[in-house]
């Protein structure tokens, strides 16, 4: 028996024929009166329902009048029971399906979008497969584990025509959007240097004993959360929210926020489709003992094919939170929030009618839906969440071997440095795959 139909049926899931049966939203489900008729809605799969899962997409789509949430995806069972009681109090029925098993959900004929909220090592595997269903997709920032598995995401989703929003939700806001329209139409003249800001750090665990080895609760398919990860040993506190400090998981501080201040960085220079020509960085590492193994404090310096320096760090105060581009004319910084500029009157400047203004987003959960009816590409495509990514991807490399890497932004590889180009991808565990 495969290693796919050993886990549903040790999971004790529904048979696949009768997930494969269409289903459809009685026309006495409306919810919250007035609502959309069930013809007319998008209906959507919710998989992964951990932090972002439920306080973002669930709840956010919930507030979407025109889509109904058809189905939740969980390895948590406490996860999957608090989302589904979620969904079926706001629809008042019982009409939404939980699932352990992805796979199943994607076998739905009724499913029209996804949203994906699972940790980075699972994005790869999810999103291709998500994307060869024919389904449309919402999935978390950053675009994927590693570079290679990004590629691919965009390559399969592109490949099958599907809409698809990352979730760089600051595109989405108003002071991001009028900064990067200053530094677009020259209002601080020629970019010298690019500097981003992130966070440094992990979040605190208060109770030491979570992060000693223990057996997992039944109530978590841990072997399954795994899946294309390294074996690992069980840890409380590194499995719900926390795997991002562990490079076999995800990308620490560093790719937690790459997709959104770099992201911005790039949209205020028109650099999605760009990528940089060199690389390098320097990173402090916790002890070898710590279960925690990404930089805590990081500087990556990328310099792009115009000659513009990108510095990205974590921990150097010297470098603010936020985005911030400097021109010879003067500088304008943005952050959730706040704005400030060089000259300030910037700050209150109109763009006019003839310069270059950017896409106005009525809400980033809202513009998904409305993309997916027309068929528009969406501010945050993968394409453009891969471009954000890759100078992330490849400090976290620069860091790791301790060399600058040389980066061919055309053929899309590492000049020169065999040893470092491996790492812009991994093996996945058997029987893990992308194909």
């Amino acid at each position: 028996m495969n290693s796919r139909r050993k886990f549903l049926r040790d999971a004790g899931l529904a048979s696949m024929a009768s997930v494969a049966a269409p289903w459809f939203v009685p026309a006495s489900a409306l919810g919250r009166g007035g609502a959309t008729p069930p013809s007319d809605r998008i209906s959507l799969a919710c998989i992964g329902l951990g932090w972002m899962g439920y306080d973002g997409h669930l709840q956010d789509f919930l507030k979407l009048k025109d889509v109904r949430i058809v189905a939740v995806c969980d390895l948590d069972e406490g996860h999957l029971t608090k989302g589904k009681s979620l969904v079926d109090t706001e629809y008042g029925d019982q009409g939404c399906t939980p699932y352990h098993a992805f796979e199943e959900v994607l076998m739905r004929r009724d499913v029209d979008a996804v949203s994906i909220a699972v940790p980075d090592h699972w994005h790869g595997i999810v999103a291709t497969q998500a994307a060869r269903a024919k389904k449309d997709i919402y999935c978390e920032k950053p675009l994927a584990h590693n570079f290679r598995e990004g590629l691919a995401m965009v390559e399969e989703s592109e490949r099958q025509g599907r809409i698809w929003q990352t979730g760089s939700w600051q595109r989405s806001v108003e002071n991001f959007r009028h900064a990067c329209e200053l530094v677009r139409n020259g209002r601080i003249g020629r970019i010298k240097a690019i500097e981003v800001g992130l966070p440094s750090g992990f979040y605190e665990v208060k109770d030491k004993s979570k992060l000693e080895v223990s057996a997992p609760p039944p109530t978590l398919f841990y072997d399954r959360w795994l899946g294309p990860a390294a074996e690992m040993p069980y840890r409380e506190a590194c499995v719900h929210i926390n795997w991002r400090w562990n490079l076999n998981f995800g990308g620490g501080q560093l790719m937690d926020w790459i997709g959104h201040h770099v992201d911005i960085a790039h949209w205020g220079m028109g650099w999605d489709a760009n990528g940089p020509v060199s690389v390098e960085g320097v990173g402090e590492y916790p002890r070898r003992t710590d279960p925690f193994n990404a930089a805590t404090r990081y500087k990556v310096h990328a310099v792009y094919p115009d000659g513009t320096p990108l510095t990205i760090a974590g921990g150097y105060p010297e470098i603010k939170s936020g985005t911030k581009w400097i021109g010879d004319k003067g500088w304008v910084w943005v952050d959730r929030g706040k704005s400030d500029a060089e000259p300030k009157s910037l700050l209150t400047e109109q763009i006019g009618e003839n310069e270059t203004k950017l896409k106005v987003s009525p809400g980033h959960y809202r513009e998904f839906i409305d993309c997916v009816r027309s068929r528009e590409k969406t501010l945050t495509p993968a394409s453009v969440a891969f471009h954000s990514a890759t100078p992330g991807w490849l400090g976290q490399i620069a860091m790791l071997t301790g060399r600058k890497i040389q980066w061919d932004p055309v053929k899309m590889d590492i000049v020169g440095d065999a040893q470092a180009s491996k790492l812009l991808g991994r093996e996945m565990r058997a029987p893990y795959q992308l194909g």
